[in-house]
């Protein structure tokens, strides 16, 4: 199990932010072909929330977490497969408990919000999660992590497969999003979110390792 150098752990609003910056993918991290949607990037200093009524929006950060960062990026189709669409976020918590919290309510909302609205013209639909920590079922490269998957529609188009995988890092959580128009395999798709996730938690490890 990683174990963060002590004096390198963020402390401050400054350093969450630099940290989660220097983490969170840019387009061409993605791989070959991969755009910035519109828009690029969240607005400083706000993260995603759940409402009642199930639909996500931006709020301030609340006390507790240091910084949160999405970017959102794009393949366009082509070779006879739709548009693929990911995000990646990364939050970074003052503490170890506030991380774990986040994994703990993401859980909680897909049994409360089976389905979600992620923005007006867009639709998270039949979604299931599962948590997975340490040494579980293999799962040796973070303190926690968890999967949720389900059917992603867009202005009343066809169902398309959807991933959301996210994973922490002591105070720090990394996640992905993932979904793919006709032609993109969820194997593919699973493949694609499990190496971006581990490209955001390689650059955790070697930002917060001591020499």
């Amino acid at each position: 199990m990683f174990t963060p150098d002590p004096s390198l752990v963020p402390r401050t609003s400054t350093d969450g932010r630099r940290l989660a910056e220097s983490v969170v993918l840019v387009p061409g991290d993605w791989g070959r072909g991969y755009v910035a949607q519109e828009p690029a990037e969240s607005a400083p200093g706000t993260w995603a929330v759940l409402n009642r009524g199930c639909g996500w929006q931006r709020e301030e950060l609340p006390r507790g977490v240091l910084a949160s960062t999405s970017r959102y990026s794009r393949l366009p189709a082509g070779g006879g497969k739709g548009v693929v669409k990911v995000t990646a976020v990364v939050t970074v918590h003052a503490s170890v408990l506030g991380a774990d919290e986040q994994l703990s309510t993401t859980l909680e909302e897909v049994l409360r919000c089976p389905d979600q609205q992620p923005r007006s013209d867009e639709r998270f639909t039949g979604l299931m999660s599962l948590g997975t920590p340490f040494g579980a079922r293999e799962q040796e490269y973070a303190d926690d992590s968890l999967l949720e998957a389900g059917a992603y529609v867009e202005d009343g188009g066809a169902a398309q497969p959807y991933r959301w995988m996210v994973a922490r890092l002591g105070t720090v959580v990394a996640a992905v999003s993932v979904t793919g128009g006709a032609g993109n395999t969820e194997q593919e798709l699973n493949q694609l979110g499990s190496k971006a996730l581990a490209q955001m938690l390689t650059r955790v490890e070697q930002r917060l390792k001591g020499k």
